[in-house]
């Protein structure tokens, strides 16, 4: 391998509970006052199955679309700059990044210290980097957990909306980041703790797709296209 990808929340930041926390916070708000207009029973959004199955690793609004779906739910699809009160997968997506910049901003961003480890080790070892993430802050994430400069590339949600890239389970921004550093995909290894994002990996054909279970679904993740499975990145540097 000459190359390492590394998605960025779940894999080298622990902001998975914190998107998690604010899918839930911005889905339960919608589903409760549907179900209070329909006069149905309010079924709450699952912070882990509904989380890893629909919206992890997708953009924002293709998990708004993909639970949305699940439920049996269309909306509008609005733009990309709705308001974040608008009943519109637009609208919805904001809603659910206003509340994650919230808790960003008053909780911070911690970097897992296993993953920064095997970053440092790999470059020293003379590997490119490159962080991909479906998510628009990325680059805000990494200046707060302060690991920008670990990165050769960085392929993020406002990257694959310029150049029209197809976001996870779709290999297009993993691709993209490839090709940004030079290398084939067979020559790179993707870094992934999504089933979405094992399969883009997949679907890539990358030389190596490594999932990082932090969440018990490591079988999952084996099923979605990991090759390997940890859990946690500095397992990698161990003597085997």
């Amino acid at each position: 391998m000459h190359t390492c990808l590394f998605d960025l929340d779940g894999v080298l930041t622990r902001t998975a509970k914190v998107h998690a926390a604010a899918w839930k916070e911005m889905f339960d708000d919608f589903l409760r006052r549907r179900a209070d207009g329909e006069g149905v029973a309010f079924v709450p959004f699952d912070a882990v199955r509904d989380y890893d199955e629909y919206v992890d690793g997708r953009p924002r609004e293709d998990g708004v679309r993909t639970f949305l779906a699940s439920r049996g739910v269309e909306l509008p699809e609005g733009a990309p700059d709705d308001p974040p009160e608008r009943e519109t997968v637009g609208g919805l997506g904001n809603r659910k990044n206003e509340l994650v910049l919230r808790r960003i901003h008053e909780d911070g961003v911690e970097a897992y210290e296993g993953s920064v480890a095997y970053v440092h080790a790999v470059r020293r070892a003379g590997l490119r980097t490159a962080v991909v993430s479906s998510s628009a802050n990325c680059r805000d994430v990494l200046a707060a957990a302060g690991i920008e400069d670990l990165f050769d590339e960085r392929v993020d949600g406002i990257v694959a909306r310029e150049q029209g890239l197809h976001g996870k389970p779709a290999p297009d921004t993993f691709l993209a980041a490839a090709r940004a550093l030079g290398v084939a995909p067979g020559a790179a290894a993707v870094f992934e703790d999504a089933l979405a994002g094992v399969e883009a990996g997949r679907a890539g054909s990358f030389g190596l797709v490594v999932g990082v279970d932090r969440t018990g679904q490591a079988a999952e993740l084996r099923r979605h296209g990991a090759d390997v499975v940890v859990e946690d990145l500095a397992e990698l540097m161990e003597p085997r």
